[in-house]
């Protein structure tokens, strides 16, 4: 029996949660050995997961704005570093950036170097800066650092654009990861995993969000990190493989050379369905020039430090100082999974195309390929795809096709191991997307409801009706979501990347120069957030559309050119227009000192 408040006892809480979800696998494991189906064990791992997480959601309701919107601002150092590592590492992280590493080679490393920088900026320029504010949103520090509803509202702006790009991914991974595990259509899929996402959320806000953030961040590393463990020591690089890494890389480039290459024409990559991607490396304008590694790296580092569900994880610590070391945390949990992608990639074609290995794939028959278990369970998924274009019978290197969303989620089976890591591995998935997608669309439902509705349109609205408006978008902005990730209009990694750059095109100036630079005032603001978001999606649109752009700025880093358009436009305006008044000047001058009440009180 665990007796006190709940925030003294949740090394206790999460311990025994802890022990029980190993013991559930465990428990899997016998069942497969007793003759449980593939099917079932899929529908168990994700059935049982997402009741645990709805749960926690359910007993952590609140009637309370303070406990919605920003729990309490109680959430401990370690516990808040979790639920930003859930909260940060999403479908992207989990299911797509191995796979982006996979094909696309060492420049999608830039991913892993801005997204991890990036929180040096969150935590030497921001986070215990808009803490020490004690809003309760981002828009909410835009609106009372600069002062007006416009500059309020166009923070809105950014943020809706920004997360519901990101939120589109997240639950299409969800999607993918349930259609995959339930044998359904990924077009219904994607609403079952509204629907699971929404059950976190609904009831609890931020609250509920970040005791499920918690749990979710140990299902997914334990998922992420056992079978990369398990697949390492079974191929003989070790338990520990990422000191192999180098040595693991030269031996697929000299597999690689060893099979040679079969040219693919025009006519044969007609039949490859959509989406789908050779074995082999493939040319990316990210490996084209140093610039462009260092572009995407930079645009990922802004984007982090404007990310409005990412800053708002750091408003729920008890103090300014509890702030920064969160951040710490944050990027310790985060290291976790992120040190230990580029190695999945790895053993992953490894496994595919080493012919040392029982698992090795290239140079066999194709149709003793098309008749393995788990090709067929991926082909029927859409995800794999084999045929042999010279004619030969055998598989050749650039015979094989397979979806970058497949790479983290198939390699167990390929590998061989027990099915029951494979469902571990979709519950983490599940669990990635999930997280990340709670903190989004509470951060779009949250900024308009408690800062266009209650600060905008009805100051005098009563918490209970700002809550019900907060759940009523919550639910509009969910669905919404799902019918565009059903509609695939972009890849999971794509998308997000997207994401960060229109995040960083509006945002990232007016919050560092909010807190950095007294002079920026109102119409300063106002034109670096529209000014970069609209130079932002204009470039985007003109590159997607046959544009050349220039200096090497691509669709994968516009928010370079849409963060200079902002930084210029925010600084002309506010030197030409009147500076701030003195009280203003002084409130940005008391936000920088890291001890002290915060600016604002309850709202």
């Amino acid at each position: 029996m665990i007796k006190g408040k709940f925030i003294d006892n949740l090394p206790k809480v999460y311990g025994i949660y802890t022990g029980g979800f190993l013991a559930f696998i465990i428990i899997m494991a016998i069942g497969e050995q007793m003759g449980m189906t593939k099917y079932a064990i899929g529908v168990c791992f994700v059935a049982f997961t997402i009741f645990i997480y709805a749960l926690i959601g359910w007993l952590s309701r609140t009637a309370q704005a303070d406990a919605y919107y920003v729990a309490g601002r109680q959430v401990p150092t370690v516990f808040n570093g979790m639920a930003t590592a859930a909260d940060w590492m999403s479908g992207a992280s989990f299911v797509a950036m191995a796979g982006g590493i996979y094909f696309k080679g060492y420049g999608y490393m830039a991913l892993l170097v801005g997204w991890t920088g990036g929180y040096v900026l969150v935590a030497s320029l921001l986070a215990p800066y808009l803490r020490k504010f004690g809003c309760y949103t981002v828009p909410d520090f835009i609106g009372t650092r600069y002062g007006g509803n416009l500059a309020r509202f166009s923070a809105v702006v950014v943020l809706t654009v920004a997360s519901f790009t990101y939120v589109t991914a997240q639950i299409n991974a969800t999607g993918t990861i349930a259609s995959v595990a339930l044998n359904i259509d990924f077009q219904y899929a994607v609403y079952i995993g509204l629907i699971s996402i929404l059950l976190c959320s609904m009831l609890g806000g931020m609250r509920g969000v970040t005791w499920t953030q918690v749990a979710q961040y140990i299902v997914l590393i334990v998922a992420y990190l056992l079978p990369v463990f398990w697949i390492s020591n079974k191929m003989g690089a070790g338990f520990f493989p990422h000191f192999m890494l180098a040595d693991e890389v030269a031996r697929i480039g000299e597999l690689e050379q060893q099979f040679g290459f079969v040219k693919n024409s025009a006519a044969d990559l007609a039949t490859v369905p959509k989406g789908l991607a050779g074995i082999t490396k493939a040319h990316s304008a990210v490996n084209a020039t140093p610039w462009a590694f260092i572009s995407l790296a930079l645009a990922m580092m802004m984007g982090t430090a404007s990310l409005p569900h990412v800053m708002m994880r750091y408003f729920t610590t008890p103090s300014v100082k509890a702030a920064r070391k969160s951040v710490g945390w944050s990027l310790f949990f985060i290291f976790l999974l992120y040190s230990s992608a580029p190695m999945l990639a790895t053993l992953s074609k490894l496994s595919l195309i080493d012919p040392n290995l029982s698992t090795g794939i290239i140079g066999r028959s194709i149709a003793d390929v098309q008749s393995i278990d788990w090709y067929q369970n991926w082909n029927e998924a859409n995800l794999m795809f084999v045929s042999d274009f010279n004619g030969n019978g055998t598989l050749e290197l650039n015979e094989f096709f397979m979806g970058g969303k497949a790479v983290v989620l198939a390699t167990p089976e390929i590998a061989g191991l027990p099915y029951v890591i494979s469902g571990l591995v979709a519950a983490g998935g599940m669990a990635a997307a999930m997280s990340t997608a709670d903190g989004l669309i509470l951060a779009i439902a949250n900024a308009i409801s408690h800062d266009v509705y209650y600060k905008i349109i009805d100051p005098k609205a009563e918490t209970a009706k700002r809550l019900v408006v907060a759940r009523v978008l919550l639910v509009v902005i969910g669905f919404a979501g799902a019918t565009i990730a059903a509609m695939e209009i972009q890849g999971i990694l794509g998308s997000v990347i997207w994401a960060f750059d229109f995040a960083m095109s509006g945002l990232f100036f007016p919050l560092v120069l909010g807190v950095w630079w007294k002079r920026a005032n109102r119409q300063g603001a106002i034109a670096g957030m529209l000014g970069g978001l609209a130079a932002g999606t204009w470039y985007l649109v003109w590159v997607r559309t046959g544009g050349s752009g220039f200096l090497g700025i691509t669709q994968l880093t516009f928010g370079i050119f849409g963060s200079a358009v902002s930084l210029v436009a925010m600084v002309v305006v506010s030197l030409m227009t009147q500076e701030p008044d003195k009280a203003t000047q002084k409130m940005v001058d008391e936000v920088r000192v890291p001890s002290g009440r915060t600016i604002l009180g309850k709202q």
